[in-house]
This record gives structure tokens, C-alpha cells and sequence, in this order.
């Protein structure tokens, strides 16, 4: 191999190539237990473009050296070290084909020293350097960080002081920063650091209150330093931290050689609360509502929310005169409503609510306000923030002062009065009542009835209509939905109502009363409240089933017909007393028929039932039998082709139908039946005698005529001559020859 240098090691005139072997410029200083890393690199060589490294270690510069480690040779390490490598304490890391990189993962006293990184050649020609020498200098860990606890809460707008003492021992020329830092829930916001070279350097979010003196750095003596944020809002709150870092300047960059952080402790900032009464009662019964308000609420942290919690306090001489404060109901960060039993109905029912109708404002409101809720009320409010677990943590609350509740008590009264208009003493006539209402301590209201029955005192209580106080009219359940065009409620006065209920039944007898409420608004558009109910006396609905008298009578057009004749009995029914509809009326009747006179056994000649279905008896006479209804109440017989055997004793029976006005349903009244009446079929004798005397004459003028036709034909055929000889008819033609 030919070797091309200068005796200083630098390239030779002669041209060729010279390599060049680069490390991490020094002294390098580190702190104990912390991570090293020098660099090493080669340019300007030959042979493969991947080059391997090798390094080396000496106390003294001019020690002796021990092998390290090697990038090619497993096997290369010293036995002192061999374990540290083994285990990955101490390591090399090939960044390119020409650079490596030797690291420690924990500094140790023994191992400040210089390093040696060499190259094998691979050059044709020896030529520059091929290792390169850097000092290691490891000094204990002599940081300390010790920050003074803030207060745990500030009150609103008042300043805070952020107190952080970074100290360390200087044995080697190293420089210090502070910085604090605020954490709410899982991010953390750096607020101002300081230092190492002297200056400040503000977080994006801090830059302008630095600016406007909101954010303040006070240096002080033996390595304390002071970091004051003014006029603290609740944006202000979350965990704080301190920071101490130790720096060293190497060719001409900043490195941090070791750091330590420090939780200061969590600030939490109070607010100012105002509570007031945005809608105060007069009377029992009426709406209260309490605002709470906050104040600079628009200072919240990122994801911050704000929650309420209501308390009351009875007043003295009530009924609860314990003077202990109860919780009413709660809104936590997370917006879940939480409730104390005394009040948990009222919650559901909505009476009670809660709500925040704006960012900064929480209301409590009664919409029917009860003796038992004056007293004082308070509200406490409180911040929540995120936690680094992504929960909702309280970091801060802050309680009103108390609010007198009272009013003077006085109960709004209700009385109802009920009378019959019209009285309902048959089945089928109407009933009328008019409720009438009086009041006293309510002002403008509206009212919603109800109307009630039962079937006897102490029976179920059924409820037939309702009215609501916008005049908004339903049935109830007990209604029957066919009869629902005959109840009436209508609102006759300013609190006067009238019902009325048309073709009373024997089911709509019992006792009939109001029930009525009365209902107030705060304000127009307002919903209702409720003022106070009261119930009426009882109306009585009494009377007896009445039914309609029926009669039936039988009629013959005639009382004797002669064969092939036909014949008619019109059977007439007759309706008396409480006579019902003609659409509330049907009848079912048969025709029977004996042929001796006052005979006992019957036969049925034709029906038809309430529905107009005719049904006929087989009959052994060739007549034929119809049935057809004239009216209502007239329904005839016809006999078509009468014979001897429809002589005999007629009658109808009849059974009436009739929809009850008392019970609605149809009811089959008595049966009737009519007088007989005997019809008789006449025999005729030359009627009986005609027809067979006509077929008589008509076979013998047909036979004798015949009889003269026959001669002729038989005449003619046997008297005519067999010699004579016809005339030949070519006589004319004989002549003409002559």
C-alpha cells in the first residue's frame, strides 16, 4: 500500500485523496447518570462506501487506551466493559454508511476520560487521519429544584405568586433556566421560562398578557426566582409546575446536560356570585324564580364547565324550624342533574326545574311556590376542569349569600256550585247541569272542568268529559264512543259551564258533579300554574224504564176466492206510550194456518225476522206464497194460485224489537198474536165442467174433419178411367204435313 501524507498528517502535495475521521467537537460535559452521545464520521476515503468504526478510551491522553466497542468485531470490547455492552449500557448506532454513533446510556465518574474513534483503512493509498480524539467530562448531578407551595385557592382578580429556588454546584462552567408551567387536565401549557442565557421566552398563550405586565418575572437572590400572574382569573386555574434545567454550551450550541421538574401544587380561583329573585311570588301557589349569576365566566379553562348546587333554609317558626340548610338539587361539570329526595317528585313532575339559560347564569324555578318554600336560598357554584385521566374534577366553588324567600300567606280559595237545568225523568229525555265558580285571592284565571259520575255514593268515581282552561274539550274513558254526539260541555259564563247529556239511559243514572281547577299565568304566553281545585255537589239522574205498548190485527181483502185466485192478508201492528223512532223499531212476523175452523194444530206458511229475511214452509199445494212490507208497521200476505187445499183459519204472530232509550240497547218486547180469519176456496161446476167440454168439442170437430178429407184423397184416387187414351200431342203436326 502507498502512503501519500505529510508528516502533520495532512494530505499530500502529490493529489490523491485523504481521509478525514470527525467527532463530536469538546470538552463534552455531562452530568452524571445521564445519557451521552458522540458522534463519529468519515469523508474523503476509498474502498466500500460502508465503513466501519472502532472506539477507545483513556483516563489520561496519553494513557493507556481500551478497546470499547466495534461496529464489525463482536468480540472486540475490553473485559471491564464487556458486561456494559452486553447489557446495552453502552452501544453503537451506525447513522449512515459513514457515520456512527457512540452512546452511554447512564454516565458513570469512570467513564470521563478521552475517546478514540478509528477507521481501518480501506484507502489504496494512506493518506490524512483515521481516528479522532474528544474529552469526556462527567460531573455529579448537583441540581436542585425547589419551588414554594402556592396557596391552594386565590380569590378572583387578586394577584398570584409562582416562588421556584433552581440551585446547582459549579465546578465546571454550566448555565441554569427555570420555567413554570400550568396543567389542566392531560395537556400542559408552558407560561414563561428564563434563561440560561438571560432572557425570557413566553408561551403562545402568555405572550400577550407578558406583554401588558399581566404575567411578571421577579429574579431573586441565591437561584429564587418568582413568577407573578395578575388580577387571576379562572382561566388562571390548574396544577403549576417548575421546571430547572442545567445547560452547557458546545460549539456554539445550547445542550441541555439535565433537567428536574416539580409540581408547585393546584391553584383554584374563586368567582363572585350575585344571587337574586328574577320572579317573586305574592301569594301561595304562584311562580318563583332565582337567578345565580357569575361573573367572569368567559376566563374559563379549555374545556371548563361550571356547575350549581341550591340550597334552602327554612325560616323560623315553620313547621321545619331546624334552621339546617337542605340541598334542593344539583348540576355537576358534567351537566348531570342530581336531586334530593324532599324534592325529587316535584323535579319529575316538572314543578321544579333547574336550568342555565345562560353560560354564566343558573335559575331555579318554582312554578307553584308552597308555604313550606319560604325561607333562604343559596347557590354554590363551582369550576371543574379536565383531568390528565380525561375525567371532570372540581377545582374550585363559591357560595352566594343567602336570599329571604316570603310572602304574605294567603291561600286562594275555589268554590263550585252545581244545579239541574233540566230534568231527566224517562228514558230517553235529556239532562242538563251548569256549574257555577266563585273565588277569592286569585287574580285573572283560567279554568279546566272535569265531569264526574258514579253509579251510587261510595261507587267508582268515571270521568265522562274534560275542559281544558284553553277551552280544549275530550272525552274520558267511560264515555261510550257511539253516544258521543249526545254530551255537551260548553263554557256558558266567565266561570260559569253547562253540560248536558241527551237520551239518558238506565246506565247514566247516579250522581253527576264538577270538578274544576283553577289556573293562573305570571306572564302572557307564560304555561299554566296551578292555583287550587275545588269539586261541586252532586246532581242525581233517577227515573224508570217506561216501554212502548204494541196491539197486532189481522185483515183479508176478501173472505172467499175461487181457484187459481189470488188471495191477501194484511197483518197491522199498532206502537202507544213512548214510542220510539222508526229507525229505533223492528218486527218479526209469521203467518200460520189450520184447515178446520178453530183448530189447535197449526202449520207455518211464511216469515220474515227483524231484518227483513223472508223464509218460506214447504208446501204440498201448487199455490204460491210472498211476502212484502207496506210500512213501518203493515206487513201482507199473498197466496198466489189459490186450490182447494188453502181453504182454512189464518193468523200472524208478531214479536217487536225496539232500541231502549233507557238502556241503548235493542229489546225484544211481548209477543202478539192476532184474531183468525177463515178463507174460503169456491167450486165451480160448469167451471169445473168448461174445460173438459171444450177439449171435447175441439178432438171431435178435429177428428171429423179428417175423416172428410180422407174420402176426397181416396175419391180421387180410386174412380178415375184406365182406357182412355191421352191425346197425342203430336197431332198439330200430322195436320201441317197434310
Amino acid at each position: 500500500m502507498q502512503r501519500c501524507s505529510q508528516a502533520d498528517g495532512s494530505p499530500a502535495a502529490c493529489g490523491c485523496s485523504a481521509r478525514v475521521v470527525t467527532v463530536s467537537p469538546g470538552p463534552l460535559i455531562r452530568v452524571e447518570g445521564q445519557p451521552v452521545s458522540i458522534k463519529c464520521n468519515v469523508r474523503e476515503y476509498s474502498g466500500p462506501r460502508e465503513q466501519d468504526f472502532e472506539w477507545m478510551m483513556s483516563r489520561e491522553s496519553s494513557g493507556q487506551k481500551i478497546k470499547i466497542i466495534s461496529t464489525f468485531d463482536a468480540l472486540y470490547s475490553h473485559p471491564s466493559l464487556s458486561k456494559r455492552v452486553a447489557s446495552g449500557d453502552i452501544s453503537v448506532v451506525r447513522l449512515q454508511d459513514n457515520e456512527a454513533e457512540l452512546k452511554i446510556a447512564e454516565a458513570k465518574p469512570v467513564d470521563a476520560g478521552f475517546y478514540w474513534c478509528q477507521t481501518p483503512s480501506t484507502d489504496v493509498v494512506i493518506s490524512g487521519n483515521y481516528e479522532a480524539q474528544v474529552q469526556l467530562i462527567v460531573i455529579p448531578n448537583t441540581l436542585k429544584v425547589s419551588p414554594q407551595t402556592p396557596p391552594p385557592v386565590v380569590p378572583e382578580g387578586t394577584d398570584v405568586t409562582l416562588s421556584c429556588n433552581v440551585t446547582r454546584e459549579l465546578t465546571h462552567p454550566t448555565y441554569l433556566s427555570v420555567t413554570w408551567s400550568v396543567k389542566r387536565g392531560a395537556a400542559s401549557e408552558e407560561i414563561l421560562t428564563f434563561g440560561p442565557q438571560g432572557g425570557v421566552a413566553t408561551g403562545a398563550k402568555f405572550s400577550r398578557r407578558y406583554a401588558d405586565g399581566g404575567v411578571r418575572l421577579v429574579p431573586g437572590a441565591n437561584g429564587v426566582f418568582e413568577l407573578v400572574i395578575t388580577r387571576a382569573t379562572t382561566s388562571d386555574e390548574g396544577i403549576y409546575e417548575c421546571n430547572g434545567t442545567e445547560w452547557t454550551h458546545e460549539n456554539g450550541k445550547w445542550i441541555k446536560i439535565v433537567e428536574s421538574a416539580k409540581e408547585m401544587g393546584t391553584v383554584a380561583v374563586t368567582f363572585s356570585l350575585s344571587l337574586e329573585a328574577s320572579v317573586s311570588p305574592r301569594m301561595t301557589f304562584e311562580p318563583t324564580e332565582l337567578s345565580c349569576h357569575v361573573t367572569n365566566i368567559t376566563q374559563m379553562s379549555p374545556g371548563g364547565r361550571l356547575g350549581v348546587d341550591w340550597e334552602h333554609t327554612p325560616l323560623p317558626g315553620t313547621a321545619d324550624d331546624a334552621q339546617t340548610p337542605h340541598p334542593i338539587a344539583s348540576l355537576d361539570g358534567s351537566g348531570n342533574l342530581l336531586s334530593d329526595s324532599r324534592y325529587a317528585d316535584r323535579l319529575r313532575s316538572g314543578a321544579l326545574s333547574l336550568s342555565r339559560v345562560h353560560p354564566n347564569t343558573f335559575k331555579l324555578r318554582f312554578l307553584r311556590t308552597q308555604d313550606v318554600d319560604m325561607g333562604r336560598y343559596a347557590c354554590t357554584v363551582s369550576a371543574w376542569s379536565v383531568s390528565s385521566r380525561g375525567a371532570m374534577v372540581k377545582t374550585a366553588e363559591a357560595k352566594s349569600s343567602p336570599l329571604v324567600v316570603r310572602w304574605d300567606a294567603k291561600h286562594p280559595s275555589l268554590n263550585v256550585a252545581a244545579k239541574r237545568i233540566r230534568e231527566a225523568s224517562v228514558g230517553g229525555a235529556t239532562f242538563e247541569m251548569s256549574c257555577t265558580v266563585s273565588t277569592d285571592n286569585l287574580g285573572e284565571a283560567g279554568y279546566s272542568v272535569l265531569i264526574q259520575s258514579q253509579e251510587s255514593l261510595g261507587a267508582t268515581v268515571r270521568t265522562i268529559m274534560t275542559l281544558s282552561p284553553d277551552n280544549v274539550l275530550s272525552h274520558g274513558g267511560a264515555t261510550d264512543p257511539n253516544r258521543r254526539d249526545s254530551l255537551v260541555l260548553t263554557k256558558s259564563g266567565p266561570a260559569e259551564f253547562r253540560f248536558r247529556l241527551a237520551g239518558v239511559q238506565l246506565s247514566d243514572r247516579g250522581y253527576y258533579w264538577c270538578d274544576i281547577t283553577a289556573w293562573t299565568k305570571q306572564q302572557p304566553g307564560q304555561t299554566w300554574t296551578k292555583a287550587n281545585s275545588s269539586e261541586s255537589n252532586k246532581v242525581r239522574i233517577n227515573f224508570q224504564e217506561n216501554g212502548p205498548s204494541f196491539s197486532i190485527a189481522i185483515n183479508s181483502d176478501t173472505n172467499s176466492v175461487y181457484p187459481w185466485e189470488t188471495a191477501k192478508m194484511e197483518c197491522s201492528l199498532g206502537v202507544s206510550g213512548s214510542s220510539p223512532k222508526t229507525d229505533d223499531l223492528a218486527y218479526e212476523v209469521s203467518w200460520f194456518f189450520t184447515r178446520l175452523r178453530g183448530g189447535q194444530t197449526t202449520a207455518q206458511v211464511a216469515a220474515v225476522d227483524r231484518f227483513g229475511v223472508v223464509s218460506r214452509s214447504d208446501r204440498n199445494s201448487s199455490s204460491d206464497v210472498s211476502v212484502e212490507r207496506r210500512d213501518a208497521h203493515t206487513y201482507l200476505l199473498n197466496i198466489f194460485g189459490t186450490q182447494d187445499s188453502d181453504s182454512g183459519e189464518y193468523h200472524c204472530v208478531a214479536t217487536p224489537w225496539y232500541l231502549s232509550a233507557s238502556t241503548g240497547a235493542w229489546t225484544e218486547a211481548k209477543e202478539l198474536t192476532s184474531p183468525r180469519v177463515f178463507l174460503t176456496v169456491k167450486f165451480a161446476v160448469w167451471d169445473s165442467l168448461k174445460l173438459p167440454l171444450l177439449y171435447g168439442a175441439s178432438a171431435s170437430l178435429g177428428v171429423g174433419l179428417f175423416s172428410l178429407l180422407l174420402g176426397l184423397v181416396c175419391a180421387q184416387c180410386c174412380c178415375r178411367n184406365a182406357t182412355h187414351t191421352p191425346r197425342s200431342r203430336n197431332k198439330l203436326m200430322d195436320l201441317e204435313m197434310d
